[in-house]
């Protein structure tokens, strides 16, 4: 349900009491003013208590901060709030549409003029041409980045039973060796070369070819060098934030994480190398598989059978609607493609369809054909995309049981950022090692839940290379505080909470204060919303 916004800042006066004149006739003067000031003082706490308790009774959450430097807290909104209503998030529109709403699928290049457009298979992110520069009394102290991994072949669980040509990656290779520190043995550079045997008698349903199913293409992998190049000549470049490349300072202020999956660092390998154009050793950090807050990977039950909730036809009407409303698309899908009705993964939703068709069309290969069902038309793949889309907002930002699934499922990952931006205030950064930048690979499973926590106002299915950059800054002048601008796609984030509205220049106390307040001061909160007993609703 939609709430009145709740926004509010309180300021704490410190109580000071009067030395007593024990002078007749002024002691009791004194006591009694002394009085009414703790008497209104209280009733003030009374009164901005009840107002709390009736705004929880109504289902508004709120969350306060501790206090900042100049003794404010921060009171915030956690209840969800829908993203805008647009063609995206329709179904009406979405079934009887035809397009896909401007965005590209076919190319990496975006033209300039165009460069704000959704573009899957390489999606707009910070550079110089398009950076707004913070105005001159902020200066930037710490910068965050999280974006999903670039272009890539398809799952192979994505695969028909069988496709009708060949994938080969015979233009590049990927790297998988180890090499010892400290010793004088050096690794020879060993990467897969991908090959069928004559002799193997077992062929494997879907794709054929020389490549890993997933792995990032040679195309992939050029996006990625560009968009550390971008990123440098941003806070290098226009905003001397970063060292020079010649300055070896640089590898104790920047810190880059990857996940289990081989494809965020096949990326980051690129992306190092376009920022600082070193093949020297760069540390990739990463969590252990099984509690891996990026990807994420931690358990949690709760979370997960929420999504499942919204994501079952037989607990969930408007998701049985939409399944019902795609039921011709999936007879074409399926008569053309030889996959079973009855299978569940390409069933449950249009993910596998949509994966399948759009890394085809980023790369410039055809819509596949059958001899039995004709071919796949850019109308039908146009009506798979509009349907992910549609998803993508009913399962991120539909409810919110949306919010909660994702709070819980990513709050680790949140009370990790919010650790990094406390430690950016500490003296000289002194909570983060003296590390300024701190970037993050991941996959549209991270990006998707973060940008449902913000509870972005227009919600689409993060494309490759999704990129959203937290910036920390400082006001220049004596005594200044703390703000944190969010970039999404190179632009500031627009949130449909009202107490994060356009994210430009916000108080940090007042995102520190909505984090907390979902997940918890160190993801105090998230264990126990994973395992069920604290409530994720």
């Amino acid at each position: 349900m939609d709430e009145a916004p709740v926004q509010s800042a309180r300021r704490l006066f410190p109580f000071h009491s009067g030395v007593l004149l024990y002078t007749t006739g002024v002691v009791i003067l004194t006591a009694v003013s002394l009085s009414l000031l703790l008497l209104k003082l209280q009733l003030s706490e009374m009164l901005l208590h009840a107002g709390h308790a009736l705004l929880a009774f109504a289902g508004v959450g709120l969350s306060q901060s501790s206090p900042s430097s100049q003794g404010r807290y921060e009171t915030v909104d956690l209840s969800w709030h829908p993203s805008k209503q647009t063609q995206l998030n329709n179904l009406t529109a979405v079934v009887d549409g035809d397009g896909v709403y401007g965005f590209i699928y076919n190319s990496s290049d975006t033209p300039d003029e165009l460069y704000a457009v959704y573009n899957w298979c390489n999606m707009p992110h910070v550079r110089k041409k398009e950076y707004v520069k913070a105005p001159d009394e902020y200066e930037l102290i710490f910068v965050e980045v999280i974006h999903r991994h670039h272009k890539r072949t398809p799952y192979s669980s994505n695969a028909f039973p069988v496709e009708p040509y060949q994938w080969n990656c015979d233009d590049q290779g990927l790297y998988y060796h180890g090499e010892p520190f400290g010793r004088p043995q050096q690794a020879t550079p060993a990467y897969w070369k991908g090959y069928t045997s004559e002799v193997n008698p077992f062929i494997p349903s879907g794709w054929i070819g020389s490549c890993q199913f997933p792995q990032i293409t040679s195309d992939g992998l050029s996006d990625s060098w560009q968009h550390g190049a971008d990123l440098y000549s941003v806070y290098h470049g226009l905003l001397h934030f970063l060292p020079d490349r010649n300055d070896r300072s640089w590898r104790r202020k920047v810190a880059y994480r990857v996940t289990h999956n081989s494809i965020t660092s096949q990326v980051a390998g690129m992306l190092v190398h376009g920022m600082w154009r070193t093949t020297e050793r760069v540390p990739l950090l990463i969590q252990a598989d099984a509690i891996d807050s990026l990807e994420p990977k931690y358990p949690c039950p709760a979370a997960r059978d929420l999504l499942s909730r919204l994501t079952s036809r037989d607990a969930n009407p408007r998701w049985a609607a939409h399944l019902d409303a795609a039921a011709p698309l999936y007879a074409k899908l399926d008569a053309i493609s030889g996959v079973p009705p009855s299978d569940a993964g390409f069933h449950a939703s249009l993910d596998h369809y949509y994966d399948n068709l759009s890394a085809r069309q980023c790369h410039q290969k055809p819509l596949p054909c059958s001899s039995a069902g004709g071919c796949v038309t850019q109308d039908l793949a146009d009506a798979v995309y509009r349907l992910g889309h549609w998803e993508y907002d009913h399962m991120y930002r539909g409810s919110r049981e949306a919010l909660a699934a994702a709070a819980a499922s990513f709050g680790v990952w949140i009370a990790e950022l919010v650790a990094h931006l406390r430690g950016a205030m500490a003296p000289e950064g002194s909570g983060n090692g003296g590390v300024i930048y701190f970037h993050n690979v991941a996959h549209d499973g991270s990006v998707s839940r973060l940008l449902a926590v913000l509870q972005l106002d227009e919600m689409v299915w993060p494309g490759m290379g999704s990129e959203v950059v937290f910036e920390l800054y400082k006001q220049r002048r004596k005594g200044g505080g703390y703000f944190v601008r969010v970039l999404w796609g190179g632009k500031v984030l627009a949130s449909s909470n009202p107490s994060l509205g356009v994210m430009d220049m916000l108080p940090v106390e007042r995102l520190l204060a909505y984090f907390d307040g979902l997940v918890g001061q160190g993801a105090k909160q998230v264990v126990g919303k994973c395992n069920g007993s604290v409530a994720l609703l």
